[in-house]
C-alpha cells in the first residue's frame, strides 16, 4: 500500500446536491501528497485484510464512535482585510457602508504590519471553523495582497487570492483607488507572478486571481484590461460582484443597457473558473449566460440579508445548471463560520419560499420550490466549491485531497439514544456545532489546527 497514513473513521460527505453519503467506519488511506490514496467500507472484501495490515505497520488511526469526519469547508467569497470591522454598521445602505467604513480600513493595508497582523489572525480564525479551501478578496496594494497569499502559505491554507482592482476616479475615494487602468494591469500581473512564484511552495497551494472589485469600481478601459490577462495566463481564477443589490444592478444596467453578467461576458471575464459573489438579481438569461460559460456564483446569505434587498433563488439558479457554492462574505457577513452561512443559507431559503408579508394570503406570499435542504446547503460548502474552483476538493473519495474536520459530538450535541437515521446525528451536529466541536482540521493530509 502506498500510503503515509491511514484513519477509521465514520465520514459524511456530499455526493450530489440532495446527498449526503455516510460511510460507517471507513478507512482513507491518505498518500504523501497528501491526496485520499483509496477508501474501504466495512463491506468491502478487502476491509479486513487491509485493516491488519495498517494495524501492523502502525499507519493506522482509529476514532471512536464520539467523532466523525466531513470534508472542509470552501469559502468562496471573503474579504479579509475588512476582518476588523465584522460586525459594524450592518444597519446601513452598501454605498455608504463601503465609503464611511469600507474604504478607509481597506487603506490602511499599505501598512504591512498592520496587514499581517489582521491576515494571520483572520486565517487562523477561518481555520478555526473548519474552512479549507479559502477565496479571498486582498486590497488594492500590491505588497499585502502577496503577504496574505504568503501567509495562507504559511498556515496552511489552502487559497485564492485577489489584489483588488478599483481604478474609476469617479466612484472611487481619492485616498483609495488605482492611479489608472495603466497602472493598474501592471500591478495586477506583478502580483499575478509574485504569486505564482510561490504558488508550489506548499502542498496545498495557493493561486492568484484576477480581482475587479465590482464594475462600479472600474473603467472600461481596466476592465477590457484583466480580460486580456485572464486569456493570457490561461486557467487563473477570477473573481468579483454580480447583480447584489438594487443599487448596484441599477448602476450596471444604467451605464451599459445590460445587466452586470452580459457587461463581464463583453470583457471576456466570464470563464470556467470566475467565480461571481451573490447574483440575487440575476435573470433567467443571466442565469443561462453564466451556465453556458461555466461560471459559478458564490451564495453569500448573510451579507444577502443585510444588503442585497433579495434572496438569491439558489434551487431556481441549479435547476438552470448555474454552479451555486456558498461564502461567508466576511465582513458584509459577520460571522467567519461556514456553519453560520449554511444555517442562514437554509433560513433565507425558507423565507423566500413561504413568504414574509403576512397581508398576503398564503401561496401568494412566497416563491414555491425555493426551500433548501441541510443536505443542500452542505453540498454548497463543500463539492460545489471544488467545481466552482476545478479543484479536486469537497468530497471523501479517491484522488480528492485529504481536507478533513474532525467533529466531536459534546455536550452541545444532544445524543441520548440511537438515531432513527445514519443522517440526524449528522444534522444535529452541523445545526448545533460551535468551533470547539471542531477538534482538528487537515489540509492536504497535513493537520493545522
Amino acid at each position: 500500500m502506498n500510503c503515509s497514513f491511514a484513519l477509521e473513521a465514520n465520514a459524511y460527505y456530499s455526493t450530489s446536491f440532495d446527498n449526503v453519503k455516510f460511510v460507517e467506519s471507513g478507512i482513507f488511506l491518505v498518500n504523501e501528497e497528501g491526496f485520499i490514496e483509496d477508501v474501504f467500507e466495512k463491506d468491502s472484501v478487502e476491509y479486513k485484510s487491509i485493516r491488519k495490515k495498517l494495524v501492523e505497520d502502525g499507519k493506522l488511526r482509529v476514532l471512536d464512535d464520539k467523532h466523525f469526519i466531513i470534508p472542509g469547508f470552501i469559502d468562496l467569497h471573503i474579504h479579509a482585510p475588512q476582518w476588523p470591522q465584522s460586525g459594524s454598521a450592518l444597519d446601513q445602505a452598501l454605498e455608504v457602508w463601503l465609503n464611511k467604513y469600507t474604504f478607509p480600513l481597506e487603506s490602511k493595508f499599505k501598512d504591512l504590519e498592520f496587514a499581517s497582523e489582521v491576515y494571520t489572525n483572520f486565517v487562523k480564525q477561518s481555520l478555526k471553523f473548519g474552512t479549507t479551501t479559502a477565496m479571498y478578496f486582498a486590497t488594492i496594494d500590491v505588497k499585502s495582497s502577496s503577504m496574505l497569499a504568503k501567509i495562507c502559505a504559511r498556515l496552511g491554507q489552502r487559497a485564492l487570492v485577489g489584489k483588488v482592482v478599483m481604478d474609476d476616479k469617479i466612484s472611487n475615494p481619492s485616498y483609495y483607488r488605482d492611479e489608472n487602468a495603466k497602472d493598474s494591469l501592471k500591478k495586477t500581473e506583478y502580483f499575478i507572478n509574485d504569486v505564482l512564484a510561490i504558488k508550489d511552495s506548499c502542498k496545498q497551494k495557493v493561486y492568484p486571481v484576477i480581482t475587479p472589485r465590482f464594475i462600479p469600481s472600474c473603467t472600461d478601459e481596466v476592465l477590457k484590461g484583466l480580460g486580456e490577462l485572464a486569456k493570457e495566463y490561461k486557467g487563473i481564477h477570477i473573481q468579483s460582484h454580480v447583480s447584489e443589490s438594487d443599487w448596484e444592478h441599477s448602476y450596471v444596467k444604467e451605464r451599459f443597457g445590460i445587466n452586470d453578467s452580459f457587461a463581464l461576458d463583453s470583457f471576456n471575464l466570464l470563464t470556467d473558473r470566475t467565480i461571481l459573489a451573490h447574483g440575487c438579481h440575476l435573470s433567467d438569461d443571466d442565469m443561462k449566460l453564466l451556465a453556458d460559460r461555466s461560471s459559478s456564483i458564490a451564495s453569500c446569505p448573510i451579507s444577502n440579508a443585510y444588503f442585497a434587498n433579495a434572496v438569491l433563488p439558489v434551487k431556481d439558479a441549479i435547476d438552470k445548471s448555474l454552479n451555486v457554492g456558498l461564502a461567508t462574505d466576511i465582513s458584509g457577513g459577520y460571522s467567519p463560520s461556514m456553519y453560520t452561512a449554511i444555517r442562514q443559507a437554509i433560513i433565507s431559503s425558507r423565507m423566500l419560499n413561504d413568504g414574509v408579508d403576512p397581508r398576503l394570503r398564503s401561496g401568494k406570499r412566497g416563491r414555491e420550490d425555493s426551500s433548501l435542504s441541510l443536505n443542500n446547503a452542505f453540498y454548497l460548502a463543500t463539492l460545489a466549491g471544488g467545481k466552482a474552483l476545478k479543484l479536486p476538493v469537497g468530497k471523501l473519495e479517491k484522488d480528492y485531497a485529504f481536507d478533513i474536520q474532525i467533529i466531536k459530538i459534546d455536550d452541545n450535541i444532544p445524543s441520548f439514544y440511537k438515531e432513527k437515521s445514519n443522517l440526524d446525528l449528522f444534522h444535529k451536529a452541523i445545526l448545533l456545532a460551535e468551533s470547539t466541536n471542531i477538534e482538528e482540521v487537515w489540509i492536504q493530509g497535513n493537520r493545522v489546527k
